[in-house]
């Protein structure tokens, strides 16, 4: 059976501290391989590049692309992502599948360059800050060392991000001695503290239980116990409650929140579920064919949303605060290929809104990301950061306030 790379992550692999290791520490990490270093060179920890603006947030995602060349063309999956975060925060990161919200967290975690392999088959540029430290310009191995110490993730299928072959418990110790110079009965007694606090019943029993043993609920909260046993700074939990029934995505929300609390982690949730966010999130980010399209405050960008696509979004979420009448509206059409990207504003196709623009400026002219609150203010796409709510979207702000207030919020 193939190990996958750098288990610290979250995702499948074996136990690869070995046996002779047992009463001891850990072996030191390797030193990193000059051939390994990305194109910039850079190291974790150097300061900005030339003319790049220090960070001010804990994590700052500056005009990042990732894109995938292959023999049908260019797949721009990120195609110039910006945002910022907070420790103590939470912000939600929803889309339809394929808008380049998995990519996203990928890139912060730094497993599109996890191998030689994987970084001959992606072209990444912008920045990724995280607490002062340059993560897209950096030695792959300095991310490692930082991926399940600093950052975590919480993978939306723990069946497939668990290995199979080893138990749940020795998985969890492998996380914690990478990153601790501890020996096996330590990291074991962790182990089983952390299954514990995530609500597992009879911790020291079950820490010897495989994968498959548990159920949905309980490998999920398995992954969360993982991901959290080194107490990250930052924790991405993409899709955690997929494919989990009602009550556990309620005790799986209400876990996240409260371990949040407990160690006061920056948290990326990534949903297609406006419901999750509206139940977590401080920020909201909408994502389409790889980039944002409205951003800002989750309360403002529920009860005030700008773009067309938000509209749709949120026309086609049941609501159970009130008696629902007539249908729910769903977003006509399928989302866009990202190898041949609708020109002006990719949502244009399915917007039914798109001939409100003089001039077809809907399909000639990609609209910019603007500030709604302040007089339609270009958001500088080299610094992520900004409180404020922004949408991209061609139609002048009072022709949408009027839109959503006549046309879209009674039927909601």
């Amino acid at each position: 059976m193939t190990d996958f790379p750098d288990s610290t992550a979250g995702h499948r692999a074996g136990p690869s501290v070995p046996d002779t290791a047992a009463d001891g520490p850990p072996p030191a990490a390797p030193p990193a391989d000059p051939a390994d270093l990305t194109r910039t060179g850079a190291a974790v920890g150097e300061p900005a590049p030339a003319g790049s603006k220090a960070p001010t947030a804990f994590l700052e995602v500056r005009d990042l692309k990732v894109h995938f060349p292959t023999d049908d063309g260019i797949v721009k999956s990120v195609d110039g992502l910006s945002f910022s975060l907070e420790k103590g925060r939470t912000l939600g990161i929803v889309g339809e599948s394929g808008s380049g919200k998995s990519v996203t967290s990928l890139a912060i975690m730094g497993l599109h360059r996890a191998s030689r392999q994987q970084r001959s088959k992606v072209d990444m540029s912008g920045e990724i800050w995280l607490d002062g430290k340059e993560l897209v310009g950096a030695d792959p191995d300095e991310v490692r060392r930082l991926r399940g110490r600093e950052m975590a993730m919480i993978f939306q299928d723990p069946l497939s991000a668990l290995h199979p072959y080893y138990t749940v418990g020795s998985q969890i110790v492998e996380a914690y001695r990478v990153h601790h110079a501890v020996d096996k009965k330590t990291a074991r007694k962790r182990a089983v503290e952390m299954l514990d606090r995530v609500g597992i019943p009879q911790p020291d029993k079950r820490v010897d239980d495989h994968p498959h043993q548990f159920s949905g609920g309980m490998r999920q909260r398995a992954m969360i116990a993982m991901a959290l046993v080194n107490n990250p700074e930052l924790l991405i939990a993409d899709e955690p409650t997929t494919a989990l029934d009602v009550t556990v995505q309620a005790q799986i929300l209400d876990l996240i929140r409260d371990l949040q609390k407990e160690f006061g982690s920056a948290v990326v949730i990534i949903t297609h579920d406006l419901g999750v966010v509206a139940e977590l999130a401080d920020q909201l980010l909408v994502m389409y064919g790889g980039r944002c399209i409205e951003r800002g405050p989750a309360e403002k960008v529920f009860s005030e949303p700008q773009h067309p696509y938000t509209w749709g979004l949120l026309g086609s979420m049941p609501r159970i605060d009130r008696e629902q009448t007539d249908r729910l509206i769903p977003v006509k059409g399928s989302p866009p290929s990202l190898i041949n990207v609708p020109s002006g504003c990719a949502f244009n196709p399915r917007c039914p809104y798109a001939d409100v623009p003089e001039d077809d400026l809907t399909r000639t002219v990609r609209p910019e990301l603007r500030q709604v609150d302040h007089g339609g203010t270009p958001a500088d796409e080299g610094v992520a950061g900004g409180g404020g709510h922004f949408a991209a979207c061609h139609m002048a702000p009072e022709e949408r306030a009027r839109i959503w207030t006549e046309e879209i919020a009674p039927k909601l």
